[in-house]
């Protein structure tokens, strides 16, 4: 008892010294820093806070937690998919009401949205409830973080329309689970997947009078009250078990897909569940993923149909795949039976009163049917398109059978066949057969044996010393390693976690393919290599570049490696890591979904999106900015030597990022010479130097970019361009270049000839001053002698000029 009090005196005390260093409130013009734990924002009675969460060495959230837990138990994250850097991330307030999430580089992550014109005296407090306010004049609430929920529903937070509970893992990585209104106005839980959502709570077997549920209500609001009972206006209700005042509770849809109410006790600072949606975990859809079977044993447990493997040990609902390809020929297949097994959902059809050989029949002869369930003595038949959401279990008073398609030469054994043990031993692998079953706990596992837990801790100290003393030894042999290789000039392999400069790691070509499924999402290919789309375990999309024709020695490789992980410009694509095992030579590097500029410039027609004036202007003074700093500003002169609207990506905001920087033969400042054997490029952007074997230099990209301003103003590609046929793209150019040149002499400066050179598609909307200088920057950056091209550093600086006197104007006539 005396060791009980002592230890909650010790957490009192922290908990207090923690109090002391943070902030009652943030005012208009202060910021929160992700450097100092002590900038944070605390509740009045301290049980909640808010500040950066890390979720790992490197990265942070800015989020909500419960103080008072013995572990932080996060309730609200502002940027969950989107994680900032431990070092430079800050938040701002600003007196119109708005917070702001930048990370290290400035890079808006995240905002409130609030822009009050008359916000007057701004605060951003924590309450007691847990909801982050921001408030203006009046005290009026501008924003607050209980309209925008994550995973978790506290007490008086109301659930609406417009909001929704999405769950989250660990990492606070979302997952395929939410919990918010349907169509007809029912709060329900949803399984999305597939660009499909699927309803699992309540029953969607049961009608909604079953239900005991009131849709289409004018209303829509659901909300916890303080004494643990949950009322929405569609009648859905349910009470804690623990039912009363003065306790710390929430409503968490946690990763499995399980809606639970959670109780906090104060004497070990745990949390308790006091009632759950799915007392029987294995009834939540999809919980094992495609081919996977929730198993009891007792405890809930993913195992794989027979004639299928486990994609993934650490995540059970990434499903199994199988071992063999499955034939459509009806000759080359069997059906595998599943007692007391069904796969819910994806339903063909629903077939009343057959029998089982007419239901064989049908799924044998159909490709798309990978298998059916029957209820024998019933005569119900349902072909199943996918096998999802599978659970096997003795259901009293039915027959309900499995039968999955397998090809004809796999055995299945009777110990390979999932079957749940609710009374049994807890269920294990029979390593006598050539089928391993994968057992995946769940989190209904909330609680340990004590005496378990003792042991543990015993044999944990112990094992603590012995791995310490091993990490020691490690150490020291490491350390010997590393130096010996230096100096023998060779870079040491550690595959997967040697780093070049911080946020740059080595990654082995296993990693690499199975982020990639195999490289089978190619994005794009050019000159270089080919790009695929990839994601990595920490569920982080990239694009994965196979470098073509790297014949640099590994010494070599790793000083170009180096000077690019130096590089950091908004402008420039985030290069994370790299592979080179063997031969082979990868780059890994950040991934955007708009893709890049070609696609809205090459085809007219199916381009979805129209590129307005604003961010046409905005993405040259991008690509300016960004091949400026690649030519005056990084340690090492970089010239791109392939500028193209294929290596101009664009992000969210449409935003440009230059991709492959660096790819070409790195230069020293000083000088002229290149050590380039070949041509490299692509048609239309070269370089006149490139074919007169001039010495390369900077202007190279300066030529390449004045066809890209080209490529914007005209909105269509230089290839596009041409009268007939036989006109060359070069002769194209300096047919427009020369046109351009003549008519810009012309007095006047709002020329009538501007709307009809510009691409018509814009209706005359553009900005003319912008325009003339667009166009005369085309005319200098095409100059066959490349002296007389403009360096790029005094192209961004004559687009920032114009740009800057543009805003000017526009903020006069709006005044």
């Amino acid at each position: 008892m005396n060791e009980s009090l002592a230890s909650l005196l010790l957490l009192t005390l922290i908990h207090l010294l923690s109090l002391v260093s943070a902030y009652d409130f943030l005012s208009a013009g202060s910021s929160l820093s992700v450097e100092h734990s002590s900038d944070v924002l605390h509740s009045p009675d301290g049980t909640f806070t808010c500040g950066f969460y890390s979720i790992s060495p490197n990265a942070s959230t800015f989020s909500i937690w419960f103080s008072r837990s013995s572990k932080r138990t996060i309730i609200w994250s502002a940027n969950p998919l989107h994680p900032v850097y431990t070092w430079g991330s800050r938040v701002d307030l600003d007196v119109d009401g708005s917070m702001v999430l930048k990370d290290y580089n400035g890079q808006i992550v995240w905002t409130n949205n609030v822009s009050a014109s008359d916000a007057g005296h701004v605060q951003a407090r924590l309450l007691g409830t847990g909801n982050l306010v921001v408030k203006g004049k009046d005290s009026a609430i501008l924003w607050q973080s209980f309209d925008s929920p994550t995973d978790t529903l506290l007490p008086t937070q109301r659930i609406t329309a417009p909001t929704k509970l999405v769950s989250t893992n660990r990492l606070l990585v979302p997952g395929h689970y939410s919990f918010h209104f349907d169509d007809q106005y029912l709060l329900s839980l949803f399984d999305d997947e597939k660009n499909i959502s699927f309803i699992y709570w309540p029953n969607p077997s049961r009608t909604i009078w079953e239900k005991l549920r009131v849709p289409f209500n004018s209303s829509t609001s659901g909300a916890l009250d303080s004494w643990g009972h949950f009322l929405g206006s569609d009648n859905a209700t349910f009470t804690a078990a623990d039912w009363g005042p003065g306790i710390t509770r929430r409503l968490t849809l946690d990763y499995d897909g399980n809606l639970r109410l959670y109780s906090l006790n104060m004497e070990d600072r745990t949390w308790s569940v006091t009632w759950m949606a799915f007392p029987q975990l294995c009834k939540v859809r999809g919980l094992c993923g495609e081919n996977g079977i929730c198993v009891y044993t007792p405890v809930p447990a993913c195992a794989c149909a027979p004639g299928f493997e486990v994609i993934d040990p650490s995540e059970q609902s990434k499903g199994c795949r199988p071992k063999t390809n499955i034939s459509c020929d009806a000759q080359m297949v069997k059906f595998a039976k599943l007692p007391h097994t069904d796969f819910f959902g994806y339903d063909m059809a629903a077939l009343r009163f057959v029998s089982l050989d007419f239901c064989m029949n049908k799924c044998l002869h159909d490709c798309n049917c990978k298998g059916f369930a029957y209820w024998e003595g019933i005569g119900d038949c349902y072909p199943k398109l996918a096998l999802v959401g599978g659970v096997t279990l003795h259901h009293i008073g039915t027959t309900g059978t499995m039968y999955i398609k397998l090809p004809k030469g796999v055995e299945v054994l009777e110990a390979s066949i999932p079957q749940s043990q609710p009374f049994g031993p807890k269920y294990g692998p029979d390593c006598t057969t050539t089928d391993k079953y994968f057992i995946a706990n769940f989190l209904d596992m909330l609680k340990r044996q004590q005496s378990e837990l003792k042991f543990l801790y015993f044999y944990g100290f112990l094992s603590a010393i012995f791995l310490a003393e091993i990490m020691f030894v490690a150490l020291g042999w490491f350390i010997l390693r590393r130096e010996r290789m230096v100096l023998g000039g060779v870079w040491p392999a550690e595959p997967g976690y040697e780093m070049v400069t911080n946020h740059f790691r080595r990654y082995t070509y296993r990693e690499l393919v199975s982020a990639t499924r195999k490289f089978k999402d190619e994005l794009g290919r050019g000159a270089s290599g080919i790009v695929y789309k990839g994601v990595l375990q920490d569920n982080r999309a990239v694009a994965v570049k196979k470098l073509a024709e790297i014949n640099q020695s590994e010494e070599e490789f790793q000083h170009e490696l180096t000077v690019i992980s130096r590089i950091y410009h908004m402008n420039l694509v985030r290069v994370w890591g790299f592979c080179s095992d063997g031969p082979h030579r990868i780059l890994v590097s950040e991934y955007f979904e708009n893709g890049s500029l070609d696609k809205f410039l090459s085809d007219r027609k199916s381009s979805e999106i129209l590129l307005g004036w604003k961010q046409r202007f905005d993405i040259a003074l991008g690509v300016a900015r960004g091949l400026a700093y690649l030519h005056h500003e990084c340690s090492e002169w970089v010239i791109h030597c392939d500028v193209k609207p294929e290596n101009i990506l664009l992000d969210e905001n449409l935003m440009p990022k230059i991709t492959d920087f660096g790819l070409a033969k790195l230069l020293s400042r000083g000088g002229s010479n290149i050590n380039v054997s070949k041509i490299q490029g692509t048609r239309g952007y070269l370089a006149p130097e490139w074919v007169s074997s001039l010495p390369i230099t900077a202007k190279v990209d300066v030529y390449s970019f004045g066809v890209v301003l080209l490529e914007l103003l005209k909105g269509a590609r230089v290839s596009d361009m041409e009268n007939n046929e036989d006109e060359e793209v070069e002769m194209v150019l300096g047919r427009i270049v020369r046109m351009l040149n003549e008519n810009l002499q012309l007095d006047g400066t709002e020329q009538l000839w501007f709307p009809d050179f510009i691409d018509a598609r814009l209706n005359g909307d553009f900005n003319y001053l912008q325009a003339r200088i667009m166009m005369m920057l085309v005319v200098s950056c095409l100059e066959e002698d490349r002296s007389r091209r403009p360096t790029m550093e005094d192209v961004a600086q004559m687009l920032v000029s114009v740009d800057e006197v543009t805003n000017a104007t526009r903020a006069e006539g709006s005044v």
